[in-house]
């Protein structure tokens, strides 16, 4: 058994590599850009510039905090002409124009020269300060509207790569440089990035668009995500990240937290509801579904079976509804709360765990038995299908032969070998305990993952909808190998040995 449970958690390995390979191609791939959704860029008027610069500040910082100034992979495959340093350009539309220059002139000396033309002259137009004299003649606002339609220019200038296209944004700044002697001292910025525009075309080198080329780094997006910003190892000196391996998921989008606080904060919750249903389902089905079996067609194995089945059949939406209305309705039964877990006053800070639970249990109870009836049906039925399939074996006929008695018969022989089917269904427990449920969630207000889960998709808050889909593949993963080893202690004819 030891190595056979070794054996499955090394297999586990290869898997769980592929896992969050899948997760992390889907993290890159969601649209949207995640510096977007953290910073809040707020520009108006003539305060643009400064606004611009706070704003890019705050780019830089979060940007260095998600590890996105990192090559993505371990490695990449490029061509002769493309630089293994593209990847520090963070603007996608920046880097596609970048690319495509290069794809046409192979160059890329020059074509990085003529970037780093158009940043100067960018930082050139944000420090024009006109004097009072200028402000007199121009007026405030035209001069404002000039500067701002000059920035807005050059924006445009650093994601475009039709040769026209540049030409004709190249030659309106020039003339309104010339025109405008407030926007004179970016004159010759301008010419500067005409020039290095020029060169492209009389030093390109096209051939080296069709040499391949592999690129490798050692740090990266994905070994970041995986093993932190510290040692890979021990986690040592981790700043931002410590890893996946160590329970740190990232960052949320939308409220910026930690996303391991806000799933360890919500799952508790799902846990517990998806805990207690289960034990209370296999506490309730085993025994009804073993009676079902040992007294096949009577009056309580007819009875039973309608009662489940309509159990089984009722939406749980609508049950939960029922018993909102039924028991926390001031016009019927106002026995229990309507929502949440506990009162809205909360609970005392000096209060015992007695003290808790009795605040506590009212809110409880109705959630309970939404999340408990379904489960039951479905348990009880299958309890009694395979207990009716193990009472008709040989085995169990030669042990009443023996004069052993219906329960002893019923709980020691038939209930041992009916768990297998119960088992694999035990397995599913696991995912369900991150997953949550956000139908009942929502009706009953429980600040759990279904209802976190709900708002993340809706919000596109990526990385905690990533970090739940890497988490139930892991969960999936124990739950598996948890309901092998309980089938070889349900029945010993069940055997890992090297032989099998």
């Amino acid at each position: 058994m030891g190595k056979y449970i070794l054996k499955r958690i090394l297999f586990f390995i290869p898997t769980l590599i592929i896992i969050s390979l899948l997760a992390f191609v889907i993290s890159i791939n969601a649209p949207g850009d995640p510096l977007d959704r953290m910073v809040s860029a707020r520009e108006s008027g003539g305060e643009i510039g400064m606004q611009q610069n706070n704003t890019k500040k705050e780019e830089d910082r979060w940007r260095k905090k998600l590890g996105l100034d990192l090559p993505v992979f371990y490695f990449s495959i490029s061509t002769l002409a493309t630089p293994d340093t593209l990847y520090k350009i963070y603007n996608e539309n920046e880097r596609d124009a970048l690319k495509r220059l290069v794809q046409q002139y192979g160059n890329w000396t020059q074509i990085s020269s003529w970037s780093n033309s158009l940043k100067d002259l960018e930082l050139a137009i944000n420090k024009v300060s006109p004097d009072s004299a200028e402000i007199l003649k121009y007026g405030k606002n035209v001069m404002q509207d000039s500067i701002n339609n000059f920035k807005i220019e050059v924006s445009n200038l650093k994601v475009s790569y039709f040769d026209k296209l540049i030409q004709i944004k190249l030659n309106y700044l020039k003339k309104n440089a010339e025109q405008l002697p407030f926007l004179a001292e970016v004159f010759e910025q301008i010419k500067s990035a005409e020039e290095n525009y020029f060169a492209i075309h009389e030093n390109a080198t096209p051939y080296k668009i069709f040499i391949p080329c592999l690129n490798f780094y050692k740090n990266n997006q994905y070994h970041r995500w995986i093993f932190g910003d510290g040692n890979w190892l021990t986690g040592r000196g981790s700043k931002d990240c410590a890893g996946l391996i160590r329970g740190d998921f990232g960052y949320s989008y939308e409220t910026k937290l930690k996303v391991s606080d806000i799933i360890g904060e919500r799952m508790k919750w799902s846990l517990f509801f998806t805990i207690i249903s289960i034990f209370l389902a296999y506490l309730i089905s085993l025994p009804i579904g073993l009676k079902a079996a040992a007294k096949k067609n009577s009056l309580f194995d007819r009875t039973s079976s309608v009662v489940l089945f309509v159990l089984y059949s009722m939406p749980t939406f609508w049950v939960a509804t029922l018993l909102l209305m039924g028991f926390a309705n001031t016009e019927a039964l106002s026995i229990f709360p309507a929502s949440g877990i506990q009162p809205v006053t909360g609970i005392p800070e000096d209060a015992n765990f007695l003290e808790v639970i009795r605040l506590r249990l009212p809110y409880l109870i109705l959630p309970t038995i939404a999340y408990t009836y379904s489960q039951l049906a479905f348990l009880s039925r299958i309890t009694r299908v395979s207990a009716l399939e193990v009472i008709s074996q040989d085995y169990i006929r030669t042990a009443r032969a023996k004069g052993l008695s219906d329960g002893k018969v019923l709980y020691k022989h038939v209930f041992r070998n009916t768990l297998l089917p119960i088992i694999t269904v035990f397995s599913n427990v696991f995912p369900l305990a991150i997953s949550g449920s956000v139908i009942l969630e929502t009706i009953f207000t429980i600040p759990g993952m279904g209802q976190q889960i709900f708002h993340a998709i809706q919000t596109n808050d990526y990385p905690v909808i990533i970090d739940v889909f890497t988490l139930t593949g892991v969960l999936t993963l124990i739950g598996y190998l948890i309901a092998d080893i309980l089938y070889a202690i349900a029945d010993p004819r069940i055997s890992y040995s090297n032989n099998q």
